[in-house]
């Protein structure tokens, strides 16, 4: 009997075990007991949690209700799969007993194998859906978030393309019923900007952003070339997630504090009042700057929250670089300097290296409509995590 090609991806048809290696049989059977193991302990501590909610002891712990909730809500949709997978087990016992039974005609007995064979086609569709569920999420993914934009290599081209991007960002953000605010912006003066930082408030901002990280190329012919050749310049993107006060601690006798005469288009305030906010932590030498308020104390709020998101990235790029130097030998990771993404004007083309996804509909991505591009790296991530998993 032929093999099913789902076999040989580790999903064993029960009718067709007999086909295979008994060494290759065990392993594949193996990883399916673990998963149905860590499915079903997950739709116990689901029905444990509802349990738990309905406890009149509970009733009066709110912050112990909010917890438990966050957990319910979490393990929901893992659960009821499992219930509808449970179903489907007992259908496959069902049709699997038909099939075998010698006092049914063969007719009835060709029915049921065709059934069998649908219904282990679900069986591996759900069992795929909640390898994807039961991955561990990052837990900062709900998180706000800051987007950094600063231009590269490219001179005036890039900080244009800067501003490109942060534009295309901001009406993604609109799309997606994000609320943002600008935290620090540095310009041109001829319509572009050197650095800019936005804070990106709601839920999943930080899972929704992160993989924008990593150089951005733009190849296009800049307004200022008469010649008509394609410049390549580059801008750098870095997502940091919104971190809690609980989560670094800033001793204040390590701030260095400055202000000065703000600067922008115009206006009663700019340069007659020392409003903007310069922070140095000077254990790190992370500096921040804001200027977009008027008032000192609105500019010291934001830049302090800009700090403390840019030291614990700082600290866990740190981190990273370090598990990164162990597994450069064993895994194929590119260095920070590798794009991302490239945006090509003269073919209406961006391409993302990462996934390999190329679309001839850049006018339309520049204009915040990224769906397409984001909802592909997060799945290339999700399908990476899993094949750790498995």
């Amino acid at each position: 009997m032929a093999r099913d090609p789902a076999s040989a991806r580790g999903r064993v048809p029960y009718f067709l075990t007999g086909s295979m290696g008994m060494a290759e049989t065990k392993t594949a059977e193996g990883k399916d007991s673990m998963l149905v193991a860590k499915w079903g302990a997950a739709a116990s501590r689901y029905r444990e949690l509802n349990d738990q909610l309905m406890d009149p002891s509970v009733l009066g712990q709110q912050d112990l209700i909010r917890k438990l909730n966050k957990e319910r809500a979490d393990l929901e949709d893992t659960a009821e799969l499992f219930e509808v997978y449970q179903g489907l087990r007992r259908q496959l016992h069902e049709a699997d007993h038909l099939q075998k039974d010698g006092s049914v005609d063969a007719d009835l007995r060709a029915l049921a194998m065709e059934e069998m064979r649908e219904l282990e086609a679900r069986r591996r569709d759900l069992e795929q859906k909640a390898l994807v569920l039961l991955v561990p999420k990052d837990p900062r993914d709900d998180r706000n978030t800051f987007v950094e934009i600063r231009a590269g290599a490219g001179g005036d081209e890039a900080g244009l393309f800067a501003s490109d991007l942060m534009r295309m960002y901001l009406r993604y953000a609109e799309r997606k019923r994000f609320r943002v605010e600008s935290i620090e912006a540095d310009e041109t003066g001829i319509g572009g900007v050197k650095n800019v930082v936005l804070f990106v408030e709601g839920k999943g901002g930080y899972g929704t952003f992160k993989h924008e990280s990593g150089v951005h190329r733009v190849q296009r012919v800049p307004a200022t070339e008469a010649s008509g050749r394609i410049h390549t310049s580059t801008v750098t993107v870095a997502v940091m997630p919104e971190v809690d006060e609980v989560d670094v601690t800033i001793d204040p006798k390590d701030l260095r504090i400055d202000t000065f005469c703000s600067s922008g288009a115009g206006g009663q305030s700019v340069n007659t009042t020392y409003s903007a906010v310069r922070i140095t932590h000077i254990p790190t030498g992370v500096v921040v700057s804001c200027q977009d308020e008027r008032s000192q104390l609105k500019n010291r709020t934001k830049a302090m929250r800009t700090l403390r998101a840019r030291i614990v990235e700082a600290e866990r790029e740190r981190q990273d670089a370090e598990i990164a130097q162990t597994r450069r030998a064993q895994v194929g990771t590119g260095e920070r300097s590798e794009k991302v993404r490239t945006y090509n004007f003269p073919q209406n083309r961006v391409t993302d290296h990462r996934i390999g996804l190329t679309l001839h509909k850049l006018d339309q991505v520049l204009e915040g409509h990224l769906d397409e591009i984001i909802e592909g790296l997060r799945t290339a991530s999700t399908h990476a995590a899993v094949s750790e998993a498995e």
